[in-house]
C-alpha cells in the first residue's frame, strides 16, 4: 500500500470543503465546529501540524500493535507511532490530511471509518483523538464500527471531552467567521459517557486517564 492511498472521499463529504483544506495544509488556528446555537468547538488544527505533545506520547504508550488511527488529520499520531516502530495507518474524509500524513512519512489512506477498510477485525488499537468519538454524530454506531475493526482483544483509545457531556448537534465547519461546509451530525462525549456507549457497543473500560487539561479512555473489546 503506498503513503497515500489514491481512493477519494465524496465531494459532498463537509470535510472535503477547499477552506477546510487550505486550513490544514497551512496548519491554521482559527478552524471550529459551530451550530445554530452558538455552540462551538475548536480544532486545533495548528497543532495537528506539530509533533506529537506529551499527551499524545501517552497514548502512543499505551498502543499494542498495529493501529488504526481514525480521523488521523496531518498525521502527528501516525508519525509517532511510525518512529516507535508500529505498524501504523491513518484514515481521514480529507484528502489535504492524507497528503499531509504521507509528507511526514506516515501511511494513509483518504475514507471514512464506514468504508471497507484493510485488516478488518485484526487491528491492535485503533485511535480517536481530538474528539473524533463525535464522528458520524452516534456514538454507539461509531464504537460497533470500531469493534468490528480491532481483533477480539483490541483497544480503542478515545479522547473525550473535558466535561461531563452526552451530546448531539448538527454543526457546520468554520474557517474564522466563515461557514466551511454544509451541516452535519457531530456527537460531543465526556468520560462517563463513552464507557457507558462502550459497555453497550462490546468493550469494556481498561483505564481512563487525564494528561493537562486532556481526557482519554481506554476501552478494551469485550467477546
Amino acid at each position: 500500500m503506498s503513503n497515500a492511498d489514491s481512493a477519494q472521499a465524496s465531494p459532498q463529504d463537509p470535510w472535503n470543503s477547499s477552506l477546510y483544506a487550505e486550513a490544514v495544509e497551512a496548519g491554521q488556528d482559527n478552524v471550529s465546529l459551530r451550530d445554530a446555537e452558538g455552540w462551538f468547538m475548536p480544532l486545533d488544527v495548528g497543532k495537528w501540524s506539530l509533533p506529537a505533545d506529551a499527551g499524545d506520547q501517552s497514548v502512543v504508550e499505551r498502543c499494542a500493535g498495529g493501529v488504526l488511527d481514525i480521523g488521523c488529520g496531518a498525521g502527528r499520531m501516525v508519525e509517532a507511532l511510525t518512529l516507535r516502530g508500529h505498524q501504523a495507518l491513518g484514515i481521514d474524509v480529507c484528502p489535504s490530511a492524507v497528503v499531509a500524513t504521507a509528507c511526514r512519512g506516515g501511511t494513509a489512506r483518504t475514507g471514512s471509518v464506514f468504508d471497507p477498510l484493510p485488516e478488518e477485525g485484526r487491528w491492535d488499537t485503533a485511535l480517536l483523538m481530538d474528539g473524533n468519538i463525535g464522528i458520524g454524530g452516534e456514538p454507539r454506531l461509531l464504537l460497533r464500527r470500531i469493534r468490528s475493526l480491532v481483533h477480539d482483544r483490541g483497544l480503542l483509545i478515545a479522547e473525550t471531552s473535558s466535561v461531563d457531556v452526552d451530546e448531539r448537534r448538527h454543526v457546520r465547519i468554520h474557517v474564522g467567521q466563515r461557514a466551511a461546509s454544509a451541516a452535519f451530525a457531530w456527537a460531543v462525549v465526556g468520560a462517563r459517557a463513552v464507557i457507558r456507549h462502550g459497555r453497550l457497543s462490546g468493550w469494556t473500560l481498561a483505564e481512563q486517564w487525564n494528561t493537562a487539561e486532556r481526557h482519554f479512555v481506554a476501552l478494551r473489546a469485550r467477546t
